[in-house]
Order: C-alpha cells, then sequence, then structure tokens
C-alpha cells in the first residue's frame, strides 16, 4: 500500500485483525519519505510484516519508473533503520526451498542447514558423500517476498497501463472500479509477468485492450477458491483475501482510485489448500 494513504489504508484492512500501532504508524509516516529521497524512488509501498520468533520484519518496497520490473525490497525491524534486501535470484529460490523449514526466526544472520546424501559410482565402488546446504535467514526473507508477489500480488484491471515499448506505469486517469465491476474476481489482476495470457485463444484475446488487459485475472487461478472477494465498511471497500498466502489482505474503494495490499504473516505457504476446498 503507498505510503502517502498509509493511516487511511491500514483501517480498510483491518478487518483482518492485522494492524499496526500508534508508534509504528508515526515511525513509518516519517522514515518512507527519508527512504524515498535516499534512495531516489518514484515512490514507495509498505508491503507488510513477516511475524518472526524473536522479532518481526517490517518491509517496505521502492518503485522505479518501470512498476513491475524496477522495485528494491527493504527491511526494518523498528520501521526506521531499512535495510536493502538482495534480489531473489533461480539458485537462491532452490536452497531456500531446500534448507528453511518452519517459522523465521527475526534474525537475519540465523543459518539453515540442510544434508544431502549423493552416491557416486556403481557397485562395490559406490562412494556416499554429504553435501551441506547453507541459507541464512536474509536470502529467504527475500525469496518469500519475491514467491508472495509472484503469486498473488493483486491491482485492479486499469490501474495500470503498459506502453508500446513494455513500460508498465500507474494509470493516471483510472478512476476506480464501479460496484457491480468490483463484485467480479475477473476484474482484479496478478501484478507479474502473465502466464496464462499467451495460451488464450486468438477469439479471447480479439476483446482485451492490450495497453490494460496484458496480466492474469484471479477468476483464471487454479484452484478455484484460492481467493475470498468480500464488501467490508458498508459495502464501500472491495476486500479480497488470499487463502492460499494467509495474511495477504487486498482492499479497493470502488469509484475511487484507492487500491493497496498488504501482508501480515509468518511467510508460509498454505499447500493444505487443494484438500481445504
Amino acid at each position: 500500500m503507498d505510503s502517502n494513504s498509509l493511516y487511511y489504508s491500514l483501517d480498510l484492512v483491518a478487518g483482518s485483525g492485522y494492524t499496526l500501532n500508534a508508534e509504528q504508524r508515526a515511525a513509518l509516516q516519517t522514515s518512507l519519505v527519508i527512504l524515498k529521497k535516499n534512495y531516489k524512488f518514484n515512490r514507495v509501498l509498505f508491503w507488510g510484516k513477516i511475524l518472526g520468533i524473536k522479532g518481526d520484519y517490517f518491509i517496505a518496497q521502492g518503485k522505479g519508473e518501470d512498476e513491475m520490473k524496477d522495485r528494491k525490497n527493504l527491511y526494518s525491524f523498528n520501521c526506521m533503520d531499512w535495510f536493502l534486501l538482495p534480489p531473489a535470484t533461480d539458485s537462491m529460490i532452490e536452497e531456500v526451498s531446500k534448507a528453511a523449514k518452519g517459522r523465521f526466526m527475526g534474525d537475519p544472520s540465523y543459518e539453515y542447514e540442510h544434508v544431502e546424501t549423493r552416491r557416486r559410482g556403481e557397485g562395490d565402488e559406490a562412494v556416499e558423500e554429504e553435501l551441506v546446504i547453507k541459507v541464512n535467514e536474509e536470502r529467504r526473507l527475500a525469496v518469500t517476498i519475491h514467491q508472495i508477489d509472484e503469486e498473488v500480488s493483486v491491482v485492479p484491471r486499469g490501474a495500470f497501463i503498459k506502453s508500446p515499448h513494455g513500460l508498465v506505469q500507474t494509470n493516471r486517469s483510472f478512476d476506480g472500479l464501479s460496484h457491480s465491476e468490483a463484485e467480479k474476481l475477473g476484474n482484479f489482476l496478478h501484478f507479474t509477468e502473465p502466464k496464462n495470457l499467451k495460451k488464450k485463444s486468438i477469439l479471447d484475446m480479439a476483446d482485451l485492450n492490450p495497453s490494460v488487459d496484458f496480466l492474469d485475472p484471479l477468476s483464471d487461478d487454479i484452484p478455484k477458491g484460492s481467493w475470498s472477494l468480500q464488501f467490508e465498511c458498508c459495502s464501500n471497500v472491495c476486500v479480497i483475501r488470499s487463502l492460499l498466502w494467509l495474511g495477504l489482505t487486498f482492499f479497493h474503494v470502488p469509484m475511487t482510485p484507492q487500491h493497496g495490499y498488504i501482508y501480515m504473516g509468518d511467510g508460509s505457504k498454505n499447500l493444505d489448500l487443494p484438500f481445504m476446498l
């Protein structure tokens, strides 16, 4: 959610039971402005909070010229001092998936270990080797944020436009979805590189606007039922919650450009979802 409307936005997603205290809000209101100036971001978002055993990670996300590709993640323990996270690579994602298990500790230097036994040779000459994979919690944090953004980051249709050169930017003429449009899950899109769009037939593509419909809608997600759409605050706010990453809450105020999402959870994916539906 945008740092410029942080106070207002936090109240709209408070129905999930997750919020920040007055001290944290005041600290964020100041530090995110300084963060934007120091790193020369176009805008700064408060991404959310990942809960740890010893301490919690507060996450901020800075956006550059391209809203989808130019983004950097930072974390803090006190909402004042921010530390830059490394970008998640394929090798890093593989290491984290093997080694990191359980809850976050709340210590970036904490190391997770995983021992793999590999067999070399055949028959009597076969030799077993132990391979130790180590990964620290800072790398796990970067990978978790990347995975949540890839799988469940949400924007309303029309909030972002894609130029002929491939640049994705905020749509300044976006006035929000109508109440009837906000009731349909198909009018909300994944804010990441599309995966299902290229699989659509020519007939389906004929009705799409390439500058607006360049993302995958939530209605195409598998399994069906992995999203909960509700209207709250006297039906004035559309709230969507992810059942795959519990703690991800998106909000949109119909007929206004106000929208955003926040994640407040323990950073674990709900792998039992297909069996719960």
